[in-house]
C-alpha cells in the first residue's frame, strides 16, 4: 500500500485525476449494482444491471420481471442514491474541515454541526411535528445544524479576530451541551414510540428513503462540492498556515467563513435525511489523502467518490447482515470508524499533544 501510494503521489495532477476519478467512478457504479441486487428479495446481478441500463434508455437484452424492476427502481435505488449523496456530503465536509484546521482528525462533528441537527430533529420528533410531513425532520435538522455552526463560529470570532483553538473548543463544548439536552429529553419523554424513533435518528439510518429525499440532498451536495472545489487552491495554501497563506494573497478570513458555511450546509443536509452517521468525514478523507496526497484539487473529488462508495457499502451491510431485520448504518460506520480513530490518535499523538 505504501509503495502504491508513493507511485500515485509521484504522478502529475492531470495523471492522478485521469486514473483516480475514472477508477473510483467505475467502482461506485459496480457497488451500486451489487447493492441493488442484495436484500430479502435476491436479484441476479445481470438483471439489475439490465434494469439500470434500461433506466438510461439502453436495452441490454437482460431478462427481468416487472416485480424486480419495481423493487430496484422504487425501493432500493432511492435508498442507494441517498446513501451515496450523504456519504459524499460528509466526506466533502470532512475534507474541507481537515484542510481548514490542518488536522487529519477533524470531521463535521468537531464544530457541533451534527449535534445541532440531532437536537433539532429530536425536538420535532418528541413534539409530534415530524409526523405532519416527511420534510419536517430534514428541514429542522438542517436549521439546527446551521444555527450550531453560526454559534460556534461567532464564539471563535469574538473580538473580531478568529481563533481556531477557541472554535474547536467551542464546538466540543456545544456538542457536549446539546448531547446533554438530548439525553434530558429522552429521560423526560413518556412516549415509547417517540423514544424509539429518537434512538433510530441518533444512530443514523437510510431506511424508507424515497426519491423525494434524493431531490432534497442532491442539489446542496453537488453545489457544495462545486463551491468548495473552487477554493481548492486556497485550501492548499492554507496548509502553510494563516500567515503564509495571507502572504500569498489568500484572504484567509473570508475563505474560512465561506468554507465553514458550505461545509455546515452539506453536513446539515446529510443529517437532515439520514440522522447522525459518524466517522465518514474522518475516515474517507484520511484514506484518500494517503493514496493521492494532500492536494485538494484531487483530494476533494476522490473523497467525494470514496464517501459515496463507503456509505453505500456500509448501508448494504446494515440492511443485509441480519436480514430480514436491519442494523442502523451508523452502527456499521462506528464499528469501522472507532478503531480507525484510535489508530489515528496513536499515530498523531505528538501533534495532538496527548502524550
Amino acid at each position: 500500500m505504501g509503495r502504491f501510494s508513493r507511485n500515485i503521489q509521484s504522478l502529475s495532477l492531470k495523471a492522478k485525476l485521469g486514473i483516480a476519478v475514472p477508477t473510483l467512478s467505475a467502482l461506485l457504479l459496480l457497488v451500486v449494482v451489487i447493492s441493488a441486487s442484495q436484500g430479502p428479495v435476491g436479484l441476479p446481478f445481470v438483471a439489475v444491471l439490465g434494469i439500470l441500463l434500461a433506466d438510461l434508455g439502453i436495452d441490454a437484452g437482460a431478462e427481468y420481471t416487472q416485480r424486480a424492476e419495481i423493487v430496484v427502481n422504487q425501493i432500493r435505488l432511492p435508498r442507494i442514491i441517498t446513501a451515496g449523496l450523504v456519504g459524499m456530503s460528509l466526506a466533502i465536509a470532512g475534507t474541507t474541515l481537515q484542510g481548514l484546521f490542518r488536522n487529519p482528525m477533524a470531521d463535521p462533528g468537531i464544530i457541533g454541526v451534527s449535534s445541532g441537527g440531532a437536537l433539532a430533529g429530536v425536538i420535532v420528533i418528541v413534539t409530534g411535528a415530524a409526523a405532519s410531513h416527511v420534510l419536517v425532520t430534514p428541514a429542522a435538522a438542517f436549521g439546527g445544524a446551521m444555527i450550531a455552526a453560526f454559534v460556534v463560529y461567532g464564539i471563535g470570532s469574538i473580538g473580531g479576530r478568529f481563533t481556531l483553538g477557541i472554535l474547536i473548543l467551542a464546538g466540543v463544548a456545544l456538542s457536549s451541551l446539546l448531547s446533554a439536552v438530548i439525553t434530558f429529553i429522552l429521560l423526560s419523554t413518556q412516549n415509547v414510540d417517540a423514544i424509539r424513533e429518537i434512538l433510530f435518528w441518533l444512530t443514523g439510518g437510510l431506511d424508507a428513503r424515497l426519491w423525494l429525499h434524493v431531490r432534497i440532498v442532491i442539489g446542496p451536495t453537488l453545489g457544495g462540492l462545486v463551491v468548495i472545489y473552487a477554493f481548492a487552491r486556497a485550501l492548499n495554501l492554507m496548509l502553510l498556515g494563516e500567515e503564509g497563506a495571507q502572504a500569498l494573497g489568500i484572504r484567509v478570513h473570508r475563505v474560512r467563513q465561506i468554507l465553514l458555511v458550505v461545509a455546515s450546509l452539506v453536513t446539515g443536509v446529510a443529517v437532515g435525511v439520514s440522522g447522525i452517521i459518524g466517522f465518514v468525514g474522518l475516515i474517507v478523507p484520511h484514506m484518500m489523502r494517503l493514496v493521492v496526497g494532500p492536494d485538494h484539487r484531487i483530494l476533494l473529488p476522490v473523497s467525494a467518490l470514496g464517501g459515496a462508495i463507503f456509505l453505500i457499502v456500509a448501508d448494504t451491510i446494515a440492511r443485509t447482515v441480519i436480514s430480514p431485520a436491519e442494523l442502523r448504518v451508523g452502527v456499521i460506520t462506528a464499528f469501522v470508524g472507532a478503531p480507525f480513530f484510535i489508530l489515528l490518535l496513536v499515530r498523531n499523538r505528538r501533534r495532538a499533544n496527548l502524550l
